[in-house]
């Protein structure tokens, strides 16, 4: 190792120079490469967290609309009826989608028809049930007792959905926090509605 430091050669300093140089050049390469890798990383969670957060920002906001609506829907039905409130909140909701689907880029209505399980066709069919059922579990419960009781209907289902991967659903393994977070949620129902 010394010989190679004590040479005499004429061009010893500009290959020194050339070396260190590339092992410079190396050593910047292997840090950006790192630091863009770690970048990309940060990057990514970022954009995960921001979507969770989007995700329960929505859904909450989703179960406030449904109490309000579900509130507005049960007084509409004490001054009309049943199905002209159930049937006027879906004529309503159409006009929404239809006023969206004309200033968000016009999608193929022909796609509905292409969709491999036919089945999900009946979701509209499923809301109009969903508006009757809220209505009258508002009237007869109350907005705050029948909401719990629909939040906990809709937890137990979506979850057998999971667990058997039906309609399409990813299969999940069962898992005993859950199965106690819904007794929890249970015995919640029971001591709001529990009357002295």
């Amino acid at each position: 190792m010394r010989l190679i430091f004590r040479q005499l050669h004429p061009n010893f300093i500009n290959v020194r120079t050339a070396y260190a140089s590339e092992i410079w050049a190396q050593l910047t390469k292997n840090l950006l490469v790192k630091s863009s890798a770690e970048r990309l990383r940060e990057y990514i969670k970022k954009q995960q967290e921001e979507k969770s957060m989007a995700g329960i920002l929505t859904a909450l906001l989703s179960g406030a609309l449904m109490s309000i609506q579900g509130v507005f829907n049960t007084e509409m039905t004490k001054q009309t009826s049943l199905w002209v409130s159930t049937g006027w909140g879906q004529f309503s909701a159409f006009l929404v989608c239809v006023l969206a689907w004309i200033f968000t880029g016009r999608d193929s209505i022909g796609a509905l028809w292409q969709v491999e399980n036919k089945y999900t066709l009946l979701g509209g069919i499923i809301g109009a049930f969903i508006t009757i059922t809220v209505i009258q579990s508002m009237g007869s419960l109350g907005p705050a007792k029948a909401a719990m009781l629909i939040v906990i209907s809709q937890l137990a289902v979506a979850y057998v959905i999971e667990l058997f991967g039906l309609f399409g659903v990813e299969k999940v393994d069962f898992q005993w926090r859950k199965l106690i977070g819904m007794a929890v949620a249970i015995v919640g129902i029971v001591i709001f509605k529990w009357e002295k």
